[in-house]
């Protein structure tokens, strides 16, 4: 009993001796250093309220948009033959080896009699189509119409029952930061939901100021192309399209067509059969601070004016060289990508309201879109309809009119005795008269054979260019 008790004693003061040391030394010691230390950064106002990381996610149910989005997702197979490299065998037999290749997307059912949209190159190509619904169901599918400058082609399967469809949400009301889910098969594995956010919208990733992409950082992959992008009503507010990525998978940022524009096509295709453009008529670039100073302007967003088209609805309207486009329907134009994208929403005899500044003064004009009636003939340049007046001077009754020479071959063409003005009046021996009437012969031409080309100047000279 008295070695427990000294044993406790022992441990009492030795806890004793311990605790009083820390006081005097240690605890001393820290706090000098506390006294002494000073912030690193200025005050920033912070919500500790906030502790968990994920705290907006969990506050949002994916439940529901995934289940109204999934049964709408197909996925798309495509079958395409191609002709292979051939042996001395094949040359010596006089065939040519085929080879068929199989590729596959998603595509998303907008109807309940089973029209579906996708995306072009999802089915380019194609000898054979189906499509497998999410119960794993086949049907062959037919190819109603495309638009390769969308990237929009809208398909047919022909079910006997209603199928689930997504219902399209409006794009241009989507916010940067907004949840997303990206819905398809990548992989050829069947209804993969991913979620993320918004992260930019009028993406143009071609440099070439022709696309107007949603950005999101949901995870994208191969064969997740033509799939839904749904907000988290589970409205379709995008079709998945691309990724940039140095390895072919996703790595960080995936890019959708906007669901307004995807609508637009598909109501054109089924309504009309192509697609409807209606054209502003100016010609500019995107605004920015080293754009502006050489410009001599002090805006540094918005559509700069170089040209406005003769006969064209911002004609018209009064537009000016000079202008800056601020805003199209209340949509803010900041880049051109903006401006291209709200306009791909609209058709011919559309009428929009353009917000401007005119030497640092707001305008308000109603401009009527019209058909676009230019093409880009490759070598020669920007061609157009024309009217009377353009056909008199040159002594003939038809041709389409060049209203810019191609910049690359500007030089040698004026050289030749081509200037802007002149008329084209055949294309491969046959008389055009329109614009259209050079777009069904270039895509009816045997791409393997040139393009006879006959141009009449002021002189009454007779120029013929064979083009590539």
């Amino acid at each position: 009993m008295k070695k427990i008790l000294s044993l406790v004693m022992v441990s009492i003061l030795g806890g004793t001796i311990t605790l009083g040391a820390y006081k005097a030394f240690i605890e001393k010691e820290q706090k000098h250093v506390v006294t002494e230390s000073k912030p690193a950064t200025s005050f920033i106002p912070t919500n500790y309220k906030t502790t968990h990381s994920n705290f907006i996610a969990e506050n949002i149910d994916f439940t529901s948009a995934a289940e109204k989005t999934v049964n709408s997702v197909v996925h798309v197979k495509n079958v395409t033959t191609s002709t292979g490299q051939p042996s001395l065998q094949d040359l010596f037999m006089g065939r040519m080896p085929q080879r068929r290749q199989t590729g596959s997307g998603s595509g998303v059912i907008i109807s309940p009699d089973g029209y579906i949209i996708t995306n072009n190159h999802v089915i380019d190509g194609s000898d054979k189509l189906s499509v497998t619904l999410n119960d794993n169901k086949t049907y062959k599918a037919t190819i109603v119409g495309t638009d390769s400058k969308t990237d929009i082609a809208l398909l047919k399967i022909e079910p006997g029952v209603d199928l689930p469809y997504a219902t399209f949400g409006d794009s241009d009301a989507a916010k940067i930061g907004e949840w997303v889910l990206a819905v398809g098969n990548p992989f050829n594995l069947t209804s993969t939901v991913t979620a993320g956010i918004i992260s930019a919208k009028s993406r143009d990733l071609s440099g070439q100021s022709n696309q107007s992409f949603l950005q999101t950082d949901a995870a994208v992959n191969p064969g997740n192309s033509g799939g839904a992008l749904v907000n988290k009503n589970g409205e379709l507010i995008g079709i998945n399209t691309a990724i940039t990525s140095q390895t072919g998978s996703y790595i960080g940022y995936s890019f959708a067509v906007p669901s307004n524009i995807a609508r637009k096509v598909i109501e054109d295709i089924m309504e009309f059969g192509n697609v409807q453009n209606g054209i502003l008529g100016v010609r500019g670039g995107s605004l920015n601070s080293g754009y502006a100073e050489k410009l001599g302007v002090s805006e540094t967003e918005g559509f700069y004016v170089d040209d406005v088209e003769e006969d064209t609805g911002a004609f018209v309207a009064g537009i000016k060289s000079g202008d800056i486009i601020k805003k199209i329907d209340n949509i803010y134009i900041k880049k051109f990508s903006d401006l291209r994208g709200y306009l791909d929403t609209k058709r011919p005899n559309d009428i929009v309201n353009v917000n401007l500044l005119r030497n640092g003064v707001q305008k308000n004009v109603n401009v009527t879109l019209l058909k676009n009636n230019t093409l880009t003939l490759p070598n020669i340049g920007i061609i157009k309809d024309t009217k009377l007046k353009d056909l008199k001077p040159y002594k003939v009754k038809k041709g389409v009119k060049i209203t810019r020479l191609d910049s690359q071959y500007d030089d040698y063409l004026r050289r030749d005795g081509v200037n802007e003005g002149d008329i084209i009046t055949t294309i491969n021996n046959i008389d055009v008269n329109s614009v259209e009437d050079v777009q069904e012969i270039i895509k009816n031409r045997d791409p393997n054979v040139p393009l006879s080309v006959v141009i009449i100047n002021k002189r009454g000279e007779v120029h013929r260019y064979g083009l590539r």
